[in-house]
């Protein structure tokens, strides 16, 4: 099946169209391996994964741990947030121990707890912009973007009323206090790799 032919696919399914609808016709696509897929605004973006970003996803999922049981972790998982179409691929999700899943076998945006995302370039607006906006309005406790660009995490804590009311900016190679949110640990960003 052709690009083409997807869209007007999509086109004749309905005049509605819906994230489950997108994510369908996505699944058809040949799209390469490595490569993460999410809908942002109803916007779909394609981003292949660098080294620099696994090395610190798999940084901040071994420390997470200690935490979170292997089953409450998500990476490159689709999870709907509030908003027009927002299917995210969060770089790391933490869910609560109350979590379920949804009808559909999907993690509910009402259990998570954390939330990483690491930078890349064609993509960061969306982390500092539309995702953090969603992600505050789903009340996500702890919203932390590691950005090897800037060689800074970012740590957004206190969701209300669509935004954010705590911000703490951190060097690369210094320690995140994260011990007074829900994640209750000390996140070392020591070995996380620059752009």
């Amino acid at each position: 099946m052709t690009v083409l032919e997807d869209r007007i696919e999509m086109a004749e399914a309905g005049s509605e169209l819906t994230l489950d609808v997108m994510f369908e016709c996505l699944e058809k696509m040949p799209i390469p391996e490595g490569t993460k897929v999410e809908i942002v605004g109803g916007h779909i973006f394609m981003s292949p994964q660098r080294q620099t970003h696994w090395e610190i996803i798999f940084g901040i999922l071994e420390q997470l741990r200690d935490k979170y049981p292997i089953k409450r972790l998500a990476s490159d998982v689709r999870i709907d947030f509030p908003g027009h179409l927002n299917g995210f691929a969060c770089d790391v999700a933490g869910l609560a121990e109350r979590s379920v899943k949804d009808s559909k076998g999907r993690w509910r945006y009402q259990d998570v707890e954390f939330v990483a995302e690491v930078i890349s370039k064609d993509t960061a607006a969306n982390d500092y912009g539309p995702k953090k906006a969603a992600y505050a309005t789903a009340g996500v406790p702890v919203y932390l973007i590691a950005d090897p660009y800037q060689a800074k995490c970012h740590l957004y804590t206190q969701p209300k009323d669509g935004e954010y009311v705590s911000e703490l900016t951190v060097t690369f190679g210094a320690d995140i206090d994260m011990t007074t949110t829900p994640l209750g640990l000390t996140l070392k960003t020591d070995e996380f790799p620059r752009d």
